[in-house]
């Protein structure tokens, strides 16, 4: 199994970073492995939502159904996912007020056949760069959207 995880100290705040993280319209505007939505996504999200989402790691395409496995607004989300090859991801996003902004952490694990010994290995390194561009884009969007 991999794990990655970033984390960064924001300048928006909590309320700002939630909003980002929990509308799904957004994620292609932060969330740089997101493509696109291969389905229409649902304009709030609840515990067992679906999302059918494309995503690109590595320069490889991968169609990933998500389901919202927790939501405690606005502290916290966890979204697992299931893709080709058997890829299993689980990403946890992690909202904590810190002064006038937000502590963010986001943590990914993930499990699949095909992402074992060096590919896994490239996953972790690839996936790692694009977390922190991730948490980059989101901080950006939320103080600019607030």
């Amino acid at each position: 199994m991999g794990h990655i995880e970033a984390s960064k100290d924001l300048a928006a705040s909590p309320e700002a970073i939630w909003a980002v993280v929990a509308n799904p319209q957004t994620w292609g505007d932060w969330f740089t492995i997101h493509e696109k939505w291969m389905e229409e996504p649902p304009v709030t999200l609840t515990v067992g939502a679906k999302l059918v989402d494309k995503i690109v790691m590595l320069g490889m395409a991968n169609k990933l159904e998500w389901t919202v496995a927790e939501i405690n607004a606005p502290t916290a989300l966890v979204v697992t996912g299931t893709g080709m090859a058997g890829v299993k991801i689980t990403s946890t996003f992690a909202i904590e007020p810190k002064g006038e902004g937000t502590n963010f952490t986001v943590s990914v694990d993930f499990d699949g056949a095909l992402i074992k010994g060096a590919l896994g290995k490239a996953v972790e390194k690839d996936g790692l760069r694009e977390l922190e561009k991730s948490v980059e884009a989101l901080n950006a969007l939320a103080v600019q959207t607030a």
